[in-house]
């Protein structure tokens, strides 16, 4: 547990908590090693360069049209000397070819399918809030076993804003038919604090994410946990 655990959520002034959204890379899921796949096919289609994972690992957030300005710049290669819509169209079609071959490496956190189990069992309405295109991310799930525990999947195509704008976050809650001061986020990374803070919610984060190559530790979220197994206690501490 964090030092930032003895503070506990702030008190809610909306009444009880009846949901929670999670954001997905870096959150439940372990993707890096896909996305450095499938970026670097992309790249290869244009004869550009390549990344490590760990490299990747420092460029993920703010969805995939981020990522690809940020491996552009880091190569050194001017956006206007490439074609962009074509290395998203190639990113998103070599991503959903592993999907669909079987052959990602993606990995659920441990302590993930414990959490999303309790907190299913208690009643809760659970959504997943990504940057991710949503059909990647229902996939995921799918394949990883965790979408019996979640009823709504908001993804980076969903709306017309991307976190960090609340927007993402909102249109789950309307899903959920919650209201956003009855809502909970997750995630592991400053996108997740800034769109919470916009939406008006509490945030938790994980310590092991992505968080753009920035230390997670170092988040101005509420709470800083472990294990999202570590969430079902953390809220019957603070309800």
């Amino acid at each position: 547990m964090s030092a930032k655990q003895a503070g506990g959520l702030p008190a809610r002034s909306a009444g009880p908590l009846r949901a929670i959204l999670f954001d997905l890379d870096g959150t439940l899921l372990d993707t890096a090693a896909d996305i450095t796949s499938a970026l670097n096919s992309a790249l290869a289609d244009q004869q550009l360069g390549s990344f490590s994972e760990a490299q990747v690992r420092e460029m993920i957030g703010r969805g995939v049209p981020t990522l690809i300005e940020r491996a552009l710049a880091r190569l050194g290669t001017a956006q206007g000397s490439v074609d962009l819509a074509r290395l998203l169209e190639r990113f998103d079609e070599h991503y959903d070819r592993l999907l669909e071959r079987g052959e990602y490496q993606a990995r659920v956190y441990p302590g993930v399918a414990q959490g999303l189990s309790a907190l299913f069992a208690r009643g809760l309405r659970l959504a997943v809030v990504t940057n991710k295109r949503k059909q990647a991310a229902v996939g995921l799930l799918a394949r990883l076993g965790l979408s019996e525990w979640i009823q709504v999947v908001v993804g980076g195509d969903s709306c017309r804003f991307r976190k960090p704008r609340p927007e993402p976050l909102l249109q789950a809650c309307e899903a959920l038919k919650v209201s956003a001061g009855q809502a909970l986020m997750v995630g592991d990374s400053e996108t997740d604090v800034l769109a919470a803070r916009a939406a008006g919610m509490a945030i938790v984060c994980v310590p092991y994410g992505y968080n753009e190559g920035a230390d997670p530790r170092a988040l101005a979220c509420d709470v800083l946990l472990e294990s999202l197994g570590d969430l079902p206690a953390l809220l019957s501490a603070t309800a």
